[in-house]
């Protein structure tokens, strides 16, 4: 190797670590921050892990106004497993779940939506 391809090898493998150091930050922060939090609260229609390389766990929440009116669906992840196993638990049961936004995450790895559940509560 020449001394020209030697720098250009090293500035090369520079540029690919600072890139990746770069899109782990984003990643961290666009996990650690959020845009905004709330509840909903409605039937939990459907709850599974899905994906091809990244499971995930995604639910189906269906919001109902008023008797009569087509309900809304709200889609959701979940990270953690504890939260999995009660939301598993509560499957066609009303239920009032806390989330928290997250925009601007890079992959689907983390989860197939932007909201994410963090807490579950059986409604009565």
């Amino acid at each position: 190797m020449t001394p020209t391809t030697k720098k250009v090898t090293f500035a090369f493998a520079i540029f690919l670590v600072a890139g990746f150091l770069l899109l782990a930050a984003y990643t961290w922060m666009a996990l650690s921050f959020s845009y905004s939090e709330g509840e909903r609260a409605g039937y939990l229609q459907k709850f599974s892990k899905r994906g091809w390389i990244c499971k995930t766990w995604e639910g189906e929440l269906l919001l109902t106004a008023l008797p009569g009116t087509i309900p809304e669906k709200f889609q959701f992840s979940v990270r953690d497993e504890e939260v999995a196993k009660q939301l598993s638990a509560a499957a066609g049961k009303r239920i009032l779940v806390t989330y928290s936004q997250h925009k601007g995450v890079p992959t689907q790895c983390f989860g197939e939506t932007e909201y994410y559940a963090d807490k579950v509560v059986l409604s009565q």
